[in-house]
């Protein structure tokens, strides 16, 4: 006795109410609430009846079903009785299928798991040495240092030169590991600024011609800073800022760029170091020399700078920079590691780090100008004392507890006014340094009421968490929703679920990169009672999402498992203290209301440090470590400290500090107290929302996927995208999208049409189909014509551009057009001797219209196969051989010369010329 799969679904829903609630099979999404009651139901109908479902999670489509709902619910419940016993188990057939569909992965899965092993090349023993030549510009000199760092793995040096580029900047460097080189300018003004905040701006880009490629952008010139340069910026900036000297007040500015990359590593952590050198090097007064290092975690070991292959690997991403001495700024992401584990790689991380510094003090000894003090005015002498004598008593009125952020803010700023104008008969013009003095006066008051009565300046207990309050599902068109309060910082975050097309695209000089999860945050004036602009996200807007978007990325369920590209948006609507943690909490209860299956509950907590004197590194014995900080305490404390995670692990932490370093010591102390304030977060987000819901809006787009030969996709794409429109268009879909693979997703509401979508993307495939729903077309001539030559060289005509290679027509077609010419293939790993990584931008960025290739032969498949690179190896270009050695000489390619400009006729001339003509006389 056969059904349909309709009918089907339609009896395990309508048994579902009897299970437990078990939600129905063939829902957008299957997360069943008593999830074994489910399976028995299910294992007993598909036994029945062979049906197997894939052991990967697929999204399948609720179905209207007929007349067969009964027969099929009794067959359930039949089955049910004779399996009483071992209900799931399944029947013969549907074993043997298993077995058989098992037996056809395993190659496929132990491929996967063996494809990458864990080799760490030796590298020479951590030393430094600094050379002095007279090879630079007219003699020059040039001051060369060579950093080895000493551990496994990193085996290339780290070069360091000055004195040969840019000899009018301030300093200037360029550094060099294996092929990528970065250089890096510090520059100052002349004249002092009167403000009273150090005057830093950091610029960093990525110069697509470092990878060979060219900007994607309209003018092919690489334009305002993306996404990752911007954190980038932000990287550089953040461990050097507190060790320039107090009082600087010259502008300063830091750039580097990225002039060569050989993609084997990052050079995040490079253009710390690049810059750090630079500024070091220059007359800007910055007390000790600093330098980063990138630490990952992979098949249990730690591994110092790793590759980017070892990174895709790896359940850490690190990055430390710090001094000799200390930490100084931690950026990281994790999955789900431990607290004492992020403690060691720090620790590691630090090693490399003072190796560097090491370098970089010999060579500042050999090069280094003379740090300019001059221009630093000290404060006038008696007026700290003046300052502590007169309004020690006021500071400690506002700290006493008990006042409301308005309140607080109120009278601290009431305070400012009345010192300033009390102090100017006695300190006349000295405006800055009053507010200093006062500032200072404020910092160490905040820390001797936490260190003597345990109490901050809220009246909390120094590990105690605000009060909680959240809320799920507050709006009812959008896909997932919530509302979570801390106190005083509140946000609003929701979540967006699509098809593969929502995918985020970035253009870098790694090639295309497109995430399936991103998380963006918006912090407008109005959260904390301002005006101001609105517009394009900020420096720390775009920190902050992307701190909180790696919190969550590590519970998330596999591409596999859950199709759907997932945004969620944070917007704060209040803030007094964290709002990038209160927006991981947030955006996690929002992607728990939009039913994502997320493998555990996520929460953050920022952690502060109040420390008696700022110039010190902290330890345990001078400083004290408060939970979930205030803003306040944020401003006049020295450590902002964000960590994020479940209940087992860290899956994010941001370090950031005002002083000379954080000792490890204190650094445990730390996450210790921040587990336990995690711990509580997620017990109250618990109360909002403990699970994710066990399907999904109705709102949200159903997704069908499915597979067609690779060799197909051109049919279901059509000529210019015409095909794929028309599906769209014809069966009322919100999307299809088409991967080289042959993988197909289909995106819709209405699960009948996405059903006959899926029938006539089988009838394309299979030869038939056509626009209209249905209608016939007749299918493609077949090339007729000689065949091609193996080994020998074409020159042909591009007719399609993809990231996996490009569509060539090496023979031409028959000349009254019943015949197409015949086509192949040239992979991308077949386009250059070296590595092309935007296949694409490579191709546009040539010029041309037609390659020469070698005819290589069919494939397994019986495709035409093409090769651009046997052409150059032909003529002797070589590539530059493995990253850090060998490698032969370059020489220029041969190119097609691009194809003559059509030249305008005069007619078309004179009617430009009367157009602009015309628009001038209107202006």
């Amino acid at each position: 006795m056969q059904f349909s799969l309709a009918a089907v679904a339609a009896a395990l829903a309508a048994s579902s109410s009897s299970n437990g609630g078990c939600t129905d099979a063939f829902t957008a999404l299957p997360r069943p609430v008593d999830g074994s009651a489910c399976k028995a139901a299910r294992s007993a109908a598909f036994g029945r009846h062979e049906l197997q479902f894939n052991n990967k999670r697929r999204i399948v489509l609720q179905s209207t079903v007929g007349d067969e709902v009964e027969a099929i619910e009794a067959a359930v419940a039949e089955d049910a009785a004779e399996t009483s016993d071992d209900v799931s188990k399944p029947s013969e057939a549907a074993e043997a299928k298993a077995a058989d569909e098992d037996e056809a992965e395993a190659p496929e899965a132990a491929e996967d798991e063996e494809a990458f092993k864990l080799v760490l090349e030796p590298a020479p023993p951590a030393s430094h040495s600094v050379v002095t030549t007279n090879d630079g510009p007219a003699g020059g000199t040039v001051h060369t240092l060579t950093l080895h760092l000493g551990a496994p793995g990193h085996p290339d040096p780290i070069v360091i030169e000055t004195g040969k580029i840019g000899r009018q900047a301030g300093a200037a460097v360029t550094l060099t590991r294996g092929d990528s080189v970065l250089y890096a300018t510090a520059s100052r003004d002349k004249d002092v600024r009167e403000i009273d905040f150090l005057p830093l701006s950091v610029d960093h880009q990525e110069r697509f011609s470092s990878a060979g490629l060219t900007s994607g952008a309209f003018n092919k010139r690489d334009g305002r800073p993306a996404e990752h340069e911007i954190l980038v910026c932000r990287l550089i900036d953040r461990p050097l800022r507190p060790l320039i000297a107090e009082g600087w007040r010259h502008e300063t500015q830091l750039l580097s760029w990225v002039l060569s990359y050989d993609g084997v590593r990052t050079c995040d952590p490079l253009a710390i170091t690049a810059s750090a050198t630079a500024l070091w090097l220059s007359d800007v007064p910055l007390s000790k020399p600093v330098a980063a290092a990138m630490v990952g975690y992979i098949d249990g070991q730690l591994v110092l700078n790793p590759t980017v292959e070892q990174m895709k690997h790896s359940r850490l991403n690190l990055t430390v920079a710090g001094t000799k001495d200390a930490v100084l700024m931690i950026e990281g992401a994790a999955d789900f590691l431990s607290e004492e584990l992020m403690v060691e790689a720090v620790s590691f991380g630090h090693e490399a780090i003072k190796v560097q510094c090491a370098g970089l003090e010999e060579l500042a000894k050999a090069c280094g100008k003379e740090k300019k003090y001059d221009s630093i005015q000290p404060p006038p002498e008696g007026l700290q004392a003046v300052i502590d004598e007169k309004y020690t008593a006021k500071v400690d009125e506002i700290y006493a507890g008990g006042m409301t952020k308005e309140e607080q803010s109120a009278m601290t700023s009431q305070l400012a006014l009345s010192v300033v104008e009390e102090m100017e008969e006695e300190f006349p013009e000295e405006k800055s340094a009053v507010k200093a003095a006062l500032k200072e006066l404020m910092c160490r008051r905040m820390f001797l009421k936490a260190k003597s009565s345990g109490k901050r300046i809220d009246g909390r207990a120094l590990d105690e968490v605000r009060t909680i309050d959240s809320e799920a599902g507050l709006f009812p068109r959008v896909h997932g929703s919530a509302l979570f309060t801390r106190g005083q910082t509140q946000v609003v975050a929701t979540a967006t679920l699509g098809d593969k097309g929502m995918q985020q695209k970035i253009d870098r000089i790694s090639g295309m990169e497109e995430k399936r999860f991103y998380l963006q945050y918006a912090f407008p004036p109005s959260c904390v009672g301002e005006t101001g602009r609105v517009g394009a996200p900020g420096r720390r807007e775009v920190g902050h999402g992307n701190l909180a978007e790696r919190a969550l990325i590590p519970t998330l369920p596999s591409q596999e498992d859950f199709p759907y590209t997932i945004r969620v948006e944070s917007l704060v609507t209040e803030s007094n203290g964290s709002s990038s943690m209160a927006s991981v909490c947030g955006g996690c209860l929002a992607l728990m209301d939009a039913g994502v299956p997320i493998k555990s509950p996520i929460a953050g907590i920022a952690m502060g440090m109040l420390l008696g004197d700022k110039h010190d590194v902290a330890t345990d014995e001078n400083a004290v470590i408060v939970s979930d900080i205030l803003g306040t305490e944020d401003a006049l404390g020295t450590m902002d400290f964000k960590v994020a995670g479940n209940k087992e692990g860290i899956t994010t932490f941001q370090l950031d500090i005002k002083c000379e370093g954080l000792t490890l010591e204190t650094m445990k102390k730390a996450l210790a107290q921040a587990k336990e304030g995690r711990l509580h977060i997620l017990g109250e987000m618990e109360k909002a929302l403990k699970e994710p819901r066990p399907e999904l809006p109705a709102t949200v787009p159903k997704v069908l996927k499915m597979k067609v030969d690779a060799d197909s996709i051109g049919r279901v794409i059509g000529p210019g995208g015409k095909q794929i429109r028309a599906l769209i268009e014809d069966f009322d879909l919100a999307n299809i999208n088409v991967e080289e693979t042959g993988d197909i997703q289909i995106s819709g509401f209405d699960s009948e049409k996405m059903e006959k979508a899926k029938e006539m993307v089988n009838t394309l495939t299979s030869g038939g189909g056509g626009r209209g729903g249905g209608r016939s077309r007749e299918p493609k001539a077949p090339y007729v014509g000689p065949d091609p030559e193996e080994g020998k060289t074409y020159t042909g005509k591009i007719t399609g551009i993809h990231q996996f290679g490009v569509f060539l027509e090496i023979l031409p077609g028959a000349e009254d057009g019943s015949s197409p010419g015949l086509e192949g293939l040239c992979h991308v790993s077949e386009l250059h001797v070296e590595r092309v990584r935007n296949c694409e931008g490579f191709i546009r960025g040539m010029n041309t219209e037609t390659l020469e290739v070698v005819y290589l032969g069919k494939n397994k498949k019986g495709q035409h196969q093409l090769s651009r690179k046997k052409v150059l190896e032909e003529r002797g270009v070589k590539g530059r051989g493995p990253p850090g050695g060998g490698g032969g000489s370059r020489r220029p390619e041969s190119r097609a010369p691009p194809s003559p400009k059509p030249e305008m006729s005069k007619a078309e001339v004179d009617v430009i010329a009367q157009a602009i003509d015309a628009a001038n006389g209107t202006e």
